[in-house]
């Protein structure tokens, strides 16, 4: 059996240019099937928003890899993380993102029922996404990226196996091969 991403609702803000002051943007409800259904994409996780990897590494790589990605049959990229839309937003415009759309699993939800849940007290940021990656066609996993040593409190942050660089290759390594 195939597994599936699983299906939950995210509170997501969205600019409204109807709105007028200093913060331009309302709620909306998305639900996995807005993000997945009928597209094929690159879903990554991350500990959290303004993080060291995921700032210098990760998030910013994942931008300028992303025309490859497109050419590699990818509809979409996004980054998701267990905190709100807020911080998701603030995080986006701060690494001036414009291609890679983020995610705020703020409860947790998706990320729970996904597995990847994991206490990171040890750093103070409560529960937390383990860091993965995956290539998703129409709501269905398809390639898994799971950096190694999931656990709790882990004292390491592994990155390299959900890093874009080695889904990219995973992507050019499935194709067929031109006779």
């Amino acid at each position: 059996m195939q597994k599936k991403v699983p299906n939950v609702t995210f509170r997501t803000r969205v600019r409204d240019d109807s709105i007028e002051g200093p913060n331009p943007f309302r709620w909306e409800h998305k639900t996995s099937d807005d993000y997945f259904a009928g597209k094929r994409v690159v879903l990554f996780s991350l500990p959290g928003a303004f993080t060291p990897t995921c700032s210098t590494y990760q998030l910013p790589d994942f931008e300028k890899l992303y025309d490859d990605f497109k050419a590699k049959g990818i509809d979409e990229i996004y980054c998701i993380s267990v905190n709100d839309a807020f911080v998701m937003n603030a995080w986006a415009k701060a690494q001036g993102i414009g291609k890679v759309k983020v995610i705020p699993d703020g409860s947790g939800e998706f990320t729970r029922k996904m597995g990847m849940l994991v206490a990171k007290d040890n750093l103070g940021f409560g529960m937390r996404s383990w860091r993965y990656g995956a290539v998703v066609n129409n709501g269905v996993i398809e390639m898994w990226f799971e950096e190694e040593g999931f656990s709790d409190n882990c004292e390491s942050d592994p990155y390299g196996v959900s890093s874009p660089q080695n889904i990219l290759q995973a992507l050019k390594e499935a194709e067929p091969v031109a006779a």
